[in-house]
C-alpha cells in the first residue's frame, strides 16, 4: 500500500466498534436482541434465532460490522415509480476510510465450520485473526483487549468454534461477543443489504484497481420484504443489491482507470448477470464457486476522480428483476 493510505493504519475497528456493541447490548430489550452466556465464556448477542430482532438492530450491527467506520441509516427510498414505488425502504451507507471499513472488517470472509455447522464470519474480529489473504494486500493489523465477531446463522456455534475464534484473534473468551444474525431474520436481512458498499470495494479489488486511490464511499440498496426460507431470503438480499444497490466511489488517479472501473464494477458486467439470484444459484447446481464472483456488485455505480473532477457512471438500476425476486 501507497503511504497515503497508511495514514489510517492507526485506527482500530475494535476500539471504534466497541461503543456500538456496548449501545447494542445495552438497549437489547428495545431493539429486541438477546444476550446469552455461552458455555465458552463468551456473550452471544441473538438478533434472530428466539429473538426477533428488529431493523435497527441490523443497522447498529452494520455499523458494527465496519468496525465503527461507517455511517448507516435507514431512509425512505424514492429512487423507484410506479408500479416499484411500494419499495419504499433502503439503507445507506457512507464511509471516509472505506477501505478499511469494508475490506479489514466489513467483509464475511473468515470460513468457520465445525461438523455440521458453518459461517462465514465478519467485523472486526477478523483483523484481529489475520486468517484471510486479503489482510496481506491491505497490510493492516488491530490490536485490541476484546472484539466481536457477526456470523450470518440460524444456528448457536459449538464451543469448538467459539475456541477457534479465541485462539485465532488471541481474545480471551470472556472478552468476545458473537452476534448471530440469520438471513430469513430482519436484522440479518439488514445488515446483509447493508453491504453494498463492500461488495463494490471487494469487486474493485478483484478489478485490481488500486485500493490505496479509493477515497471515500457511499451506497443505497433497497430492503426487501422479509422471506420465510433462507434460499428465498438470501436471493431476495443478494438481489437487493445486484438490481437494486447504487454507490459512489471518490477516487484518485488517472481517468482511464477511473472509466474502467465505472464500466467493469456494476453487476451487469458479469456474463451471469440476469436472472435473479434464486435462479443463478439452482443453474450452479447450488453451488456458490460455479457462480461468477464478478455477479456480486451494485448495479449502479459512479465513480467520482477528485483529482481531475470527472464523472463516470455504470450499470443501472433493475426493477423488473427485483420484483421477480421480491415476489417469488
Amino acid at each position: 500500500m501507497q503511504a497515503s493510505y497508511n495514514l489510517a493504519m492507526h485506527l482500530s475497528v475494535n476500539q471504534l466498534s466497541a461503543p456500538l456493541l456496548k449501545k447494542l447490548m445495552q438497549q437489547a430489550d428495545i431493539l429486541q436482541v438477546g444476550i446469552i452466556q455461552h458455555t465458552s465464556g463468551c456473550t452471544i448477542v441473538d438478533a434472530g434465532i428466539d429473538y426477533v430482532g428488529s431493523a435497527e438492530a441490523g443497522r447498529i450491527i452494520t455499523e458494527i460490522c465496519m468496525g465503527g467506520l461507517g455511517d448507516v441509516r435507514l431512509e425512505a427510498d424514492t429512487r423507484f415509480v410506479p408500479p416499484f414505488s411500494n419499495w419504499s425502504n433502503a439503507i445507506s451507507v457512507t464511509s471516509l476510510q472505506p477501505v478499511l471499513a469494508c475490506l479489514a472488517s466489513q467483509y464475511a470472509g473468515w470460513a468457520l465450520g465445525h461438523e455440521k455447522f458453518f459461517s462465514l464470519g465478519s467485523g472486526p474480529a477478523r483483523a484481529l485473526a489475520q486468517r484471510e489473504d486479503l489482510f496481506k494486500t491491505l497490510a493492516y493489523h488491530d490490536d485490541a483487549q476484546s472484539t466481536c465477531i457477526v456470523l450470518e446463522t440460524n444456528k448457536i456455534p459449538p464451543i469448538q468454534v467459539i475456541e477457534k475464534i479465541a485462539h485465532d484473534t488471541k481474545i480471551a473468551a470472556e472478552h468476545l461477543t458473537v452476534i448471530l444474525t440469520p438471513t430469513n431474520s430482519v436484522a440479518g436481512m439488514v445488515q446483509i443489504v447493508g453491504r453494498v458498499l463492500e461488495v463494490a470495494l471487494h469487486k474493485a479489488h478483484t478489478l485490481h484497481f488500486p485500493l490505496e486511490n479509493v477515497i471515500r464511499g457511499s451506497g443505497l440498496a433497497v430492503l426487501p420484504p422479509l422471506a420465510k426460507d433462507f434460499i428465498t431470503a438470501m436471493g431476495r438480499t443478494n438481489d437487493a443489491i445486484l438490481f437494486g444497490g447504487s454507490i459512489n466511489l471518490e477516487v484518485k488517479g488517472d481517468d482511464v482507470a477511473a472509466e474502467a472501473l465505472a464500466l467493469n464494477l456494476p453487476s451487469s458486467a458479469s456474463r451471469d448477470y440476469g436472472k435473479t439470484f434464486a435462479e443463478v444459484f439452482k443453474a450452479a447446481n447450488m453451488d456458490f464457486y460455479k457462480i461468477d464472483p464478478l455477479l456480486f456488485s451494485p448495479a449502479k455505480v459512479t465513480i467520482s476522480n477528485v483529482e481531475t473532477g470527472h464523472v463516470f457512471e455504470g450499470g443501472q438500476l433493475n426493477p423488473g428483476l427485483l420484483l421477480q425476486s421480491f415476489s417469488d
